[in-house]
């Protein structure tokens, strides 16, 4: 059985950091993508960030772009993303996410194992 489960969520203030980070277990994922998606109060679920298992590839959605770093530890089967400056906007339930695609896809349907998911509160 496949397991991703995420941790580091948390509240904090407007302008500060947080490190969440994604344990899988049931297979290695060394070999393919993983990433991170987010879904915040009435709206759908989008995609923060993705990284290939190669470290070379990595990908970001704009609004965070330059605040937010994913990477990825493929001897301990983790990924992680470094969230800095945070935002009001950036509250959201996060969702780790491991594809047995190559790339850095964006699409959530790339994905085929899905974390339950670790709330970030960021207050003004």
């Amino acid at each position: 059985q496949v397991l991703l489960v995420e941790s580091g969520g948390g509240r904090v203030q407007a302008g500060g950091s947080l490190r969440l980070s994604c344990a899988a277990s049931g297979r290695t994922f060394s070999r393919n993508a993983m990433g991170w998606f987010r879904q915040a109060p009435g709206k759908e679920r989008e995609f923060v960030a993705a990284i290939s298992w190669t470290y070379v590839s990595t990908d970001y959605t704009d609004s965070v772009k330059g605040r937010f770093t994913i990477s990825r530890d493929n001897a301990k089967n983790t990924v992680g993303l470094q969230m800095n400056s945070l935002k009001p906007e950036d509250t959201a339930v996060y969702y780790c996410a491991a594809s047995v695609r190559v790339g850095v896809p964006r699409a959530q349907i790339e994905y085929d194992y899905w974390g339950q998911g670790t709330q970030v509160t960021v207050s003004s």
